[in-house]
């Protein structure tokens, strides 16, 4: 069956946790389900950036594998960070060589969090790769990112679950959660302590949207996998493809969606 509604996907933001959507991605296209747009949050923004770009799941992972993130990174002279998230910029001018969202293969709009005025900004226009890394800015590790009078840091302070630029303009939504956690009796550390606090904040943040999807999508257990453990790549891409192939056998009207 192949549908004409429109179908638009939210990417949460989670570290190294967001591989997982790539994994989602590929078992979705795999039954012929290719979003018409997508929203993503850090994480989430950097994976629909290379996904809209017109790169497959499967290419956007062998990337991942094989790039050695920390010869990017350069320390910050600054209170307000440790690190220059702007360093980043050159890997990924590698890959967004266009840097402009008009030349996107799929429509994608990103979040990040203008914290100055506590609130959420939407990019969907203009210079692709400052917006992307002022979604992925985390504080306290990154200096802000300045857009215009703008400071930006992650996205997923507000918002880690980007339905909002689907509404009114799609027929369905499809979200994607990569933060579960599972049940934990034992807080070994306070670092233990302070990392589920923070997924804790992150997942009501995203589940206080979830009535707003029409099918949401969330692999277990992820959240005890740290957001900078890229060498659990290739489990958390499994994971979001196993997980996205049990949803479609227990939910299988999500096949009504089909468009290709």
């Amino acid at each position: 069956m192949k549908s004409d509604l429109k179908i638009g996907l939210a990417l949460s933001g989670g570290g190294a946790r967001g591989i997982s959507h790539l994994g989602v991605l590929k078992g979705l296209n795999e039954v012929g389900i290719f979003p018409n747009q997508v929203s993503g949050t850090s994480a989430g923004a950097i994976v629909g950036a290379m996904y809209c770009q017109g790169y497959q799941p499967e290419e956007i992972l062998k990337i991942i594998l094989d790039t050695n993130y920390f010869k990017f990174m350069k320390p910050a002279i600054s209170w307000t960070g440790l690190l220059k998230m702007t360093s980043v910029e050159s890997l990924f001018k590698l890959y967004l060589k266009d840097n402009d969202f008009g030349k996107l293969q799929i429509p994608l709009t990103v979040t990040a969090t203008d914290i100055k005025k506590g609130k959420t900004v939407y990019f969907s226009q203009g210079e692709l790769i400052p917006a992307v890394m002022s979604s992925a800015c985390i504080p306290g590790m990154f200096e802000p990112i300045i857009i215009g009078n703008k400071h930006l840091v992650d996205g997923g302070i507000l918002n880690n679950l980007p339905v909002e630029p689907h509404e009114g303009t799609c027929d369905y939504v499809i979200g994607v959660s990569c933060n579960h956690l599972p049940e934990e009796s034992n807080i070994k550390n306070m670092k233990n302590l302070i990392e589920r606090s923070v997924i804790m904040m992150m997942n009501h943040n995203v589940y206080s949207r979830r009535d707003k999807c029409d099918y949401f999508i969330e692999s277990p257990g992820l959240g005890k996998i740290g957001v900078f453990d890229l060498k659990k790549a290739p489990e958390l891409y499994k994971a979001g493809y196993d997980e996205v192939r049990r949803f479609i056998d227990e939910n299988p009207s999500i096949l009504e969606l089909k468009n290709e």
